[in-house]
């Protein structure tokens, strides 16, 4: 066990850290949601300019994207969520970029606060809505944020070390 927590680079620590951060952020975020500010009774409330917290469990992926009602399809997107988190947990370990550290540990901790929604409530908790733009149609959470700003860190990751090669 020492060997594999010694193989962990500063980077990688870094991004276990954010993880573990936006994991934070996004259950406290939706308790607050939940338990304090009771939006399921009050569905809708606008905030300012274009932005509402807007109550919506969502049973699809990211955005509402793939919506299903089906038991199968929450534990499938379930799984899905916690093994792409492993997956990127093990190699995030040999992080040697800030910006892969970064996108590695945003998207992490953004599958694995859904993934907690999806095992306690059967659906992800969604209140973020700016609807009222008027071309973003999606309400969503500080954990689908994380995965969108996560994933284009790695876009921008590989585009980088892409033009050093």
């Amino acid at each position: 066990m020492g060997a594999l927590l010694k193989s962990i680079s500063k980077l990688g620590w870094a991004a276990y850290g954010l993880a573990a951060f936006v994991i934070l952020a996004d259950q406290l975020s939706k308790y607050w949601i939940l338990y304090v500010y009771d939006l399921p009774a009050r569905f809708s409330t606008p905030i300012a300019g274009p932005f509402s917290l807007t109550m919506v469990w969502n049973r699809g992926v990211s955005f509402g994207l793939f919506r299903a009602d089906a038991d199968l399809v929450r534990w499938i997107l379930t799984i899905f969520s916690i093994a792409v988190a492993i997956a990127l947990s093990i190699w995030v370990r040999k992080a040697d970029r800030p910006m892969l550290s970064v996108g590695l540990g945003l998207v992490i901790g953004g599958a694995i606060g859904n993934a907690i929604d999806r095992i306690r409530f059967g659906a992800v908790v969604d209140f973020l809505d700016f609807q009222r733009l008027g071309f973003f149609p999606w309400v969503f959470n500080v954990a689908d944020s994380a995965i969108t700003i996560g994933v284009v860190f790695l876009l921008l990751d590989s585009l980088r070390k892409e033009s050093a090669a």
